[in-house]
């Protein structure tokens, strides 16, 4: 089929998309499809959330439920858990979740399931894109085979395309339509289908010119990111044992104008990327014989920094007399990064385990999770008041929520410890010049 037909095909408002997976990058994604006039047809394997967008109602913090009782109400946007309807489908975009298992390989299994309800059903014409974050070679050797055993020509009768998702929750200028979309193709007819059916919704589409060159390039953005927090967490590190302030140093090289890149230090990694997406690409050096040094020196390092702030909890009481065990200790954020609902990979739950360990009485409080659960335990945080503050033998910030009366805590805290530097920032606390982690202390 000539490149240009192709084009005009998936270019059509009447293009019905398919999106598999409704979770923190797929329900984003549907909705702006729908802003964009395209009909569009969640799956869900979990029947509740299914259910929660049939309604009209979001599930996603960063999707108001007013834009997907619209797009439900105008029948531009609907939701499943019939795996058979994506023969509905002219576009399928595979937005499933990719973890890590216990030993750090890659899982994806919920890519092979969707692949798998993507072959049942399908027929001549559909365009699928995985967006889920994988290993280079995914899209080429794991799903083309399976679509490719139904008897049907991928460039020809189907489109395979991989573009990977870029979602950053909670960011307020960079949201699914105006983050550039990379985009690569099995074949240059692929690729101009993707382009033509991402062209829809997406202000900028960026093709290269293969799925593994896309899906390296989403695990070069993470692996970067990666790699220079576990340097300013070392940085910090070193700083903390010369008696420096890493935020002030940090803060002084940002005023360079030009080879610096301004990161600061924190409690570790966490969110559904940065932790994961390195170890797709070292598991997958590893199956030719090549060791990713950069990689796993960093994932060492940044798995170091929640230990090392619950080593600061202890300094701090300990200036005071009073061990970890026993003592009473209010953590502040459990999410993993500020102004969001989510603790995938949060260094709040292995902080708050650490401290658990050394025998510490602890309870949390986030106004963006109120209860989270954890290996099959369920965690319910306390409110946020003067008298939890003071009746806690040490505070400790893992994220810094714009919610938090940053003043109140200072004030009613007996001990403070700050792993995010909040309190400088807010204005709180005036401590440049000396090390910030420990805010306040009592000394014996």
């Amino acid at each position: 089929m000539p490149q240009k037909e192709v084009a005009q095909r998936f270019s059509r408002p009447e293009t019905t998309f398919g999106v598999l997976g409704l979770g923190y990058v797929g329900l984003p994604l549907a909705v702006e499809i729908g802003k964009a006039g395209s009909r569009t047809l969640g799956f869900e394997v979990n029947q509740r959330v299914a259910e929660l967008v049939g309604r009209g109602e979001s599930h996603i913090q960063d999707v108001p439920s007013g834009d997907v009782g619209r797009l439900r109400e105008s029948g531009l946007l609907d939701a499943t858990t019939d795996m058979r309807r994506l023969a509905e489908c002219d576009v399928i975009c595979i937005c499933v979740p990719t973890p890590l298992s216990k030993t750090r390989d890659p899982d994806i299994s919920y890519i092979l399931a969707s692949g798998e309800a993507v072959a049942e059903s399908l027929r001549p014409g559909q365009l699928i894109v995985l967006e889920s974050t994988t290993y280079p070679g995914t899209t080429r050797d794991v799903l083309q085979p399976l679509f490719d055993a139904k008897g049907l020509e991928v460039g020809m009768d189907y489109f395979l395309c991989f573009s990977p998702e870029r979602v950053d929750p909670g960011n307020p200028v960079w949201h699914t339509r105006n983050t550039p979309k990379v985009i690569g193709g099995i074949t240059p007819a692929c690729l101009e289908a993707g382009r033509a059916a991402y062209g829809r919704f997406i202000d900028t589409v960026v093709p290269v010119s293969s799925p593994e060159a896309a899906e390296m390039t989403k695990l070069l953005e993470n692996t970067f990111r990666a790699v220079n927090i576990a340097l300013v967490n070392e940085t910090a590190q070193i700083a903390d044992r010369l008696g420096v302030d890493v935020w002030e140093v940090v803060e002084a090289a940002a005023t360079k104008p030009f080879g610096f890149m301004k990161f600061t230090p924190g409690p570790g990694l966490g969110g559904h990327c940065i932790p994961v997406d390195p170890h797709y690409l070292s598991w997958k050096m590893r199956t030719l014989d090549y060791r990713t040094r950069f990689i796993e020196l960093a994932s060492e390092i940044n798995a170091e920094m929640p230990h090392f702030v619950v080593g600061k909890v202890r300094e701090a009481l300990n200036a005071g007399r009073k061990a970890v065990n026993g003592s009473r200790v209010l953590v502040l954020g459990v999410a993993y990064k500020p102004n969001i609902d989510d603790v995938r990979e949060s260094p709040a739950i292995e902080i708050m385990k650490d401290l658990e360990k050394d025998g510490a009485d602890v309870v949390f409080h986030d106004p963006h999770v109120p209860t989270f659960s954890e290996e099959g335990r369920v965690w319910t945080g306390v409110p946020l008041t003067k008298d939890a503050v003071r009746s806690a033998d040490a505070v400790l910030i893992v994220t810094d929520h714009a919610a938090f009366d940053l003043g109140m805590v200072y004030e009613n805290a007996r001990v403070l410890v700050d792993s995010r530097n909040a309190m400088t920032r807010a204005g709180a606390a005036s401590l440049v010049g000396s090390p910030r982690w420990i805010v306040k202390r009592v000394e014996a």
